[in-house]
């Protein structure tokens, strides 16, 4: 996969392999814009979008895990972005929260990021939400913006 494309409910897919042409892209996605330098490293480009999008969930295609995570945070009314990784970029995902360090070594995606702080994975998230700390932390990073 070179490039970027659309996929489907609301996730943008794309290669953060470094590209052998330099071209920069731009997509449009329900929390924003994407921008794609593609001179860019993987790692830079994930921490990138991290820090200009106040949810985003980092995935492989068609996980059943992430589609949970979506529909938690829909329900609450926050629509994250999505990027669908392939397995060889999952490795450029940051380190998971301590706690969950062992569970999630060998599995690092899905990962939540609010704020640009690594949640973790689905029962990091779930575990938030019932601890009654998810809308507060939602809320300080401006997710319900522009949410009448």
């Amino acid at each position: 996969m070179q490039g970027l494309r659309s996929c489907s409910n609301n996730a943008v897919r794309f290669d953060l392999a470094p590209p052998s042409t330099t071209t920069s892209t731009t997509m449009s996605a329900t929390s924003g814009c994407l921008s794609i330098d593609e001179d860019e490293s993987a790692e830079t480009r994930i921490q990138r979008l991290i820090s200009e999008h106040p949810v985003i969930i980092f995935s492989r295609s068609s996980c059943c895990m992430c589609h949970v995570m979506k529909k938690l945070l829909a329900t609450i009314g926050v629509q994250p972005t999505v990027i669908e990784l392939d397995d060889n970029e999952i490795a450029s995902l940051p380190s998971p929260p301590a706690q969950e360090s062992l569970s999630s070594s060998r599995n690092p995606a899905p990962a939540v990021f609010i704020g640009g702080t690594c949640i973790g994975g689905l029962e990091s998230l779930v575990a938030l939400h019932l601890s009654g700390h998810l809308v507060p932390k939602l809320a300080e990073v401006g997710a319900f913006m522009g949410m009448i």
